[in-house]
């Protein structure tokens, strides 16, 4: 199939699909006589495991390394369970930075009196070198 056939399968953008072939991620099937890069169902299904799993925000080598053992029917799921703890850790820790901001810019609108006065707590903290 053609890139853009590809592109609606996998719901991935043509330009992405692209990158992924140009940095090795995904290979297409070959091309067609007038240079047209082609895919085949495995290309297409190694595309939407890529899509998912940056969607759960693996990264490009995290995915290289999920395809690998994706691709490695003796693969340990040992293995597997190793980057997805480790990208799991990262949203949590991610979770509690978010959760730190919200804390404390949730503070600075509760005292901030939102009148005409320009005295505001939220500039302040803004300005405030630490």
């Amino acid at each position: 199939m053609k890139i853009s056939k590809a592109s609606e399968q996998s719901g991935l953008p043509v330009k992405t699909i692209r990158y992924y072939s140009d940095i090795g991620l995904v290979a297409s099937a070959g091309r067609s006589n007038a240079g047209y890069r082609r895919y085949d169902q495995t290309s297409l299904q190694k595309l939407i495991f890529i899509r998912r799993a940056r969607e759960f925000g693996f990264s490009i080598e995290e995915c290289r390394e999920l395809l690998g053992l994706y691709s490695d029917n003796a693969r340990s799921s040992a293995d597997v369970k190793k980057i997805a703890c480790h990208r799991l850790e990262d949203i949590r820790k991610k979770q509690d930075e978010l959760q730190c901001l919200y804390n404390e810019l949730s503070h600075l609108v509760q005292n901030c009196s939102g009148d005409d006065r320009p005295d505001c707590p939220i500039i302040a903290n803004l300005a405030d070198v630490k």
